[in-house]
């Protein structure tokens, strides 16, 4: 039965514009060709300016998360994939911590879930663009151009779910938010590798393009630019991306392997398969999303030009955060670094001088990260259908038992028990160091970013594997948990 809370948003889920689901089998090739038409909708969109923005007069809010968030400032994509995911986030909490009444097992249900979950984000779009405007973040707009900005946002918002929700519905490969998040990750450390621009240090920005240039001028100190000032992409911030790639792509590979056995045929045994990092690189993506919620209304709030200053509560509102303004340099306009408060301690240390710097922050910023990452990934768990019981109801489904116990789901659960709940604690410390130590030491990306485009691309190269070997082999398809 629809609890109350889906039958609140059943009005506005039959509004909203939807991709239909596939009634055909859809071939590898067409999959392949919709995600890449998806990407190429994104790149364009991530290329076309916002009309009537002057770019020097904007204040960037998600300068340290554009990466994760998949945006690019003052275009069409300027809220990226921030709104699907903060409703994804929000909506399995609600899930998760029983609040709402939903039967996942109902078509029906989870159907209305989902489209719930699409309002949900298209109200946080317009929530995000009017606090946005709000705030100052485009300078001073006219009436005219703060509605047609508006309207620009909005519309690009429901095109980005829509993108996302066709590859989601099964028309392409994996979803539109790890496709682009991917993509941008991948476009940073290109731009960081060969970028021509000329730096602060005289050389260009690229590490490879500017080591070449270092070695041909016999002024430039090469020792410096193992470690370039300024947060400049390095030789060391390159062995650092490299060496957390080889760790993490290690980490996916490691498995636990639980043995299993045909109840109805004897001789034939299987094996359940546990990765090490059991969720993956989900939790990183719910606290960041979770994070930027918090920076940017808390700049909104707490910010150099926010209203509430000089009301006589300065003092409460740097207990949020204090922030400095920073030129991003040519007509990019600026963004602001907090400096005081929990904002401060709420983001990490970029660089081995200001990890050296605040000690103490770094250690409150890792602990604050790593207890999100493991509460966010066992929420995930219990909604997922990753949890103990979950499974050990897939592998009764499936006709199999483990070896000298009782065919008995509660039996397997209990089993199951002894490895899940811990591998779900050892994923989010994982991640959570590993994120950390790739912002500290410079890689060229965020940190966060990258732990989230390695897992994304090991998922993808999984999912074409698969869709490849169903291509080939038709029957393997449900084998492959791919109908």
């Amino acid at each position: 039965m629809t609890g109350r809370f889906l039958k609140f948003f059943s009005p506005f889920v039959r509004i909203m514009p939807e991709i239909k689901q596939p009634q055909r089998e859809v071939q590898f090739k067409e999959k392949l060709l919709w995600t890449v038409v998806v990407l190429i909708v994104y790149l364009i969109m991530s290329n076309i300016p916002l009309y009537g923005v002057t770019s020097a007069d904007t204040t960037d809010y998600y300068y340290w998360l554009r990466v994760i968030l998949a945006s690019q400032k003052g275009t069409l994509t300027e809220l990226g994939i921030g709104p699907i995911v903060t409703a994804g986030l929000i909506m399995q909490l609600l899930l998760g911590s029983k609040i709402i009444k939903v039967d996942m097992s109902d078509p029906y249900d989870r159907s209305m879930f989902s489209g719930a979950q699409k309002v949900f984000a298209m109200f946080l779009t317009v929530l995000n663009i009017g606090a946005y405007l709000a705030g100052g973040a485009f300078g001073e707009l006219t009436i005219a151009n703060a509605t047609f900005v508006f309207l620009q946002l909005l519309f690009a918002g429901v095109i980005i779910i829509l993108l996302d929700e066709i590859l989601q519905k099964g028309w392409g490969i994996g979803s539109g938010v790890s496709l682009f998040i991917a993509t941008g990750v991948a476009g940073q450390i290109v731009w960081n590798l060969f970028s021509f621009i000329e730096a602060d240090d005289g050389v260009a920005r690229g590490v490879v393009i500017g080591f070449i240039q270092a070695l041909g001028d016999p002024t430039y100190d090469i020792s410096q630019f193992f470690f370039r000032a300024n947060r400049l992409p390095s030789i060391f911030g390159g062995l650092t991306t490299l060496a957390i790639f080889l760790v993490v792509i290690w980490f996916e590979s490691t498995r636990i392997e639980i043995p299993l056995a045909y109840k109805g045929y004897r001789g034939f045994k299987g094996k359940y398969p546990m990765k090490l990092l059991y969720v993956s690189n989900i939790p990183v993506i719910l606290v960041n999303a979770l994070y930027a919620n918090f920076l940017f209304f808390g700049q909104i709030l707490a910010g150099p030009t926010s209203g509430l200053r000089g009301q006589g509560f300065d003092f409460l509102i740097n207990l949020i955060g204090r922030f400095d303004y920073v030129d991003a340099g040519g007509t990019t306009g600026n963004y602001l670094v907090p400096n005081y408060g929990l904002l401060y301690y709420l983001t990490p240390p970029q660089g081995l001088e200001q990890l050296l710097a605040d000690p103490l922050r770094a250690i409150i910023y890792l602990i604050f990260f790593i207890f999100l990452c493991v509460m966010l990934g066992r929420v995930w768990v219990d909604v997922s259908g990753l949890a103990p019981r979950d499974i050990a109801q897939q592998i009764i489904d499936s006709g199999m038992q483990i070896p000298g116990f009782r065919s008995s789901d509660k039996i397997i659960e209990r089993i199951l028990k002894r490895y899940i709940p811990t591998l779900v604690i050892i994923n989010g410390i994982i991640i959570a160091v590993m994120s950390f130590f790739a912002d500290s030491l410079g890689a060229l990306t965020s940190g966060t970013g990258l732990l989230i485009a390695i897992g994304i691309v090991h998922q993808y190269s999984e999912s074409l594997a698969k869709e490849m070997a169903a291509m080939q082999y038709p029957g393997m398809r449900s084998f492959l948990g791919m109908d």
